[in-house]
């Protein structure tokens, strides 16, 4: 199988369509070999448009909502970066590419122990793997240029935005199913924020996120 090839034809057909036009970012996407970050057993589903499930009812997200997702960060080479969410590694793989750094935490040790055998393939080494529970004890220490969060939440998480440097960014899907929010903040450089509504998607909940009173999942 020509996976170059498919991988081509994804970023042609599903992320430059949906208004992603940055040329690093479509090279980027074009690079990285998304097969290499998926379970074997779904393998041929690399570059199709789905959630190719990941274990402990985790799911990668769509490939065009990981290209927002990256646009919408605005990356510089300096910057600092936290993710949210390992996952399958392929997104923390992105960032690296991206970024000066890259922290990236889950509260799944396999998860972990995956990604960092599969980054080490791509010979990334600019990021620091950690179990760690963001939605119950907040972010790690410290402060970020960016901030990118893989699971959803209720509302906006203001401990997140407290991690963020002046004139960092924080992308956070909100709300429930069927319909959520894909929100981009930025803080100034006198520590208010806003936040802007990109697009509209749904994405599975961030592991022991706070539900509102009377709220099921």
């Amino acid at each position: 199988m020509d996976t170059a090839s498919i991988r081509r034809q994804m970023v042609d057909q599903q992320i430059r369509t949906w208004d992603i036009p940055e040329p690093t970012l479509l090279d980027l996407m074009r690079t990285v070999p998304r097969e290499d970050f998926v379970p074997g057993a779904y393998h041929l589903l690399a570059y199709a448009e789905t959630e190719i499930p990941l274990g402990h009812g985790e799911r990668m997200m769509y490939p065009m909502v990981e290209g927002k997702l990256l646009q919408s960060l605005l990356l510089a080479p300096e910057d600092e970066v936290l993710e949210i969410g390992t996952g399958s590694g392929y997104l923390t793989a992105c960032l690296a590419l991206l970024a000066q750094n890259v922290v990236s935490v889950d509260i799944y040790q396999d998860f972990l122990n995956a990604a960092e055998e599969k980054l080490g393939k791509q010979n990334i080494v600019n990021v620091a793997l950690k179990h760690h529970d963001a939605a119950k004890d907040g972010p790690p220490a410290g402060q970020f240029d960016a901030i990118a969060v893989t699971g959803s939440l209720p509302a906006i998480d203001e401990r997140f935005i407290a991690a963020l440097k002046p004139g960092g960014r924080l992308f956070i899907v909100t709300g429930n199913d069927p319909v959520m929010d894909a929100i981009v903040v930025t803080k100034d450089q006198a520590g208010a924020w806003k936040s802007s509504n990109i697009f509209e998607t749904s994405l599975a909940r961030l592991q022991n996120a706070d539900e509102p009173p009377g709220f099921t999942w």
